[in-house]
């Protein structure tokens, strides 16, 4: 059983910064393309940022491009999204999502993903 616990999701002001962590268990974790989506009231569900298997690839969204970052830990079967120089159009529900991925690969599509955790929100204040 594949499981993934978003974590570090909070109300913070314009121009904070918040940590999002998702842990991963029941999966080879390595073998796991990872993914960060978020989804704004009335929005669709979109990507934010991907990472390949090793981290040795990795995808951001043009619109929080400079600002956030993905990255992971395969130790700790973990999964990061660093989010500075928050903005209250970054407001939404940031969800987790993995994949098992053989070639390095990242995704950016909901449809892509096999696997998503219960999200957690992220709410900035201007």
């Amino acid at each position: 059983q594949v499981q993934l616990v978003e974590s570090g999701g909070g109300l913070v002001q314009a121009g904070g910064s918040l940590r999002l962590s998702c842990a991963a268990s029941g999966l080879t974790f390595s073998s796991y393309a990872m993914g960060w989506f978020r989804q704004a009231p009335g929005k669709e569900r979109e990507s934010v940022a991907a990472i390949s298997r090793r981290g040795g690839n990795t995808y951001h969204a043009n619109s929080v491009k400079g600002r956030f970052t993905i990255s992971r830990d395969n130790a700790r079967n973990t999964v990061y999204l660093q989010m500075n120089s928050l903005k209250p159009e970054d407001t939404a529900v940031y969800y987790c999502a993995g994949r098992p991925d053989y070639r390095s690969r990242y995704y950016i599509g909901t449809s892509d993903y096999n696997d998503w955790g219960q999200g957690t929100q992220v709410t900035v204040s201007s």
